[in-house]
């Protein structure tokens, strides 16, 4: 698969005059910003052999079944995935469900990426009979044992996002199962593994399919809220980054809004009403160490009154699952309360 730059770069540019292939065009066009010519190459080469494995195949939707290893390797371009994942994000399904084999794979695109397709193929073949099999058997620590390369899992997860995410067109008993099984085995790993934006999109999207009118009614609700608490929080956002800059801290500032299922878990879990949670919205302020963590909650609780008893120390005691911050919430202004979480960059990593 060796061509000289000057003559991929042709072929990758033809490809986009063909309005024929507009899905992998602009997947190209994510993955120019950070790969060179030759690894574009390849994913255009991957596309080629998927399509044609693929041919005459539809999805429930009506789609030609390529579209949706198409998704799966944008999911993870968006990541910045390597170019063998993302050749193996587009071929993941063609061992399983065409009669290419793994050593067809392998001639055609090296042994890593077979391996990468292969271990894919394996994890979805994995079943378990009812329920009851599925907690006697550690199921999450069973996906990381066979998948001896993590990239199996990062295009399994995405598979299963681009799954969720048509998952409208399926009848509705498949659909709610098909979404706990996300939330009780895929949201798991994806947090193990520090996916977060995998992690949160499924959370939704799992809780959305199960309990789709309660999803609609607390979005709408937040919705609202977003209105009335938009320059409030943008008041917080000037004073704490003028006083960062007082206090000389390299630090970023940011506005975020809970997402749908962390909201309705934490509304069950601690039974309390809408009303009575204060971090629908907040700050999250990232700085580089621990002591200016703590500088920085100084700073926050000399600008904004704190409410008493909402003070969390999460770096000095972390949460079980190892989750670092401090948290506090402040009467903002009009005496609004705000949740502001202070950590440094790698805590927010985790």
């Amino acid at each position: 698969m060796s061509m000289s730059p000057e003559q991929a770069e042709i072929d990758v540019k033809d490809l986009y005059g063909d309005p024929s292939r507009f899905l992998i065009s602009d997947l190209c066009r994510i993955l120019e910003d950070y790969m060179n010519v030759e690894q574009v190459r390849d994913v255009y080469q991957a596309y080629l052999f998927g399509a044609q494995a693929h041919e005459g195949q539809f999805r429930q939707t009506g789609e030609p079944y390529i579209y949706h290893p198409i998704a799966v390797a944008r999911i993870l371009a968006e990541m910045h995935m390597d170019s063998k994942s993302i050749c193996a994000a587009i071929l993941h399904d063609v061992i399983e469900d065409t009669p290419v084999t793994k050593k067809m794979v392998a001639d055609k695109f090296g042994n890593d990426v077979a391996e990468l397709v292969d271990g894919v193929s394996k994890l979805t073949e994995l079943k378990f009979k009812n329920k009851k099999e599925q907690q006697a058997i550690n199921i999450q620590k069973v996906l990381m044992a066979m998948a001896r390369d993590i990239r199996v899992i990062l295009i399994k997860l995405a598979d299963r996002l681009h799954n969720m995410r048509t998952l409208g067109i399926m009848r509705i008993e498949k659909r709610r199962r098909i979404a706990q099984e996300t939330l009780d085995i895929y949201v798991p790993l994806a947090r193990r593994l520090g996916v977060n934006t995998l992690r949160l999109e499924l959370e939704d999207l799992g809780f959305r399919a199960i309990y789709p009118m309660r999803y609609r009614i607390l979005e709408h609700t937040m919705q609202q809220q977003a209105g009335h608490r938009k320059e409030i929080i943008q008041k917080i956002d000037n004073g704490l980054t003028t006083r960062l800059a007082d206090l000389g801290i390299k630090g970023g500032v940011s506005a975020r809004r809970k997402h749908p299922y962390s909201l309705y878990k934490k509304m069950r879990e601690k039974s309390l009403p809408y009303q009575s949670i204060f971090d629908v919205y907040g700050m999250r302020v990232l700085v580089d160490s621990v002591d200016n963590c703590y500088r920085v909650l100084g700073a926050v609780h000399n600008l904004f009154k704190p409410i008493p008893g909402k003070f969390k120390d999460y770096i000095a005691i972390p949460k079980e699952n190892g989750y670092q911050s401090l948290h506090t919430v402040l009467f903002g202004p009009h005496a609004i309360p705000i949740e502001v979480q202070i950590r440094t960059k790698q805590m927010n990593d985790f």
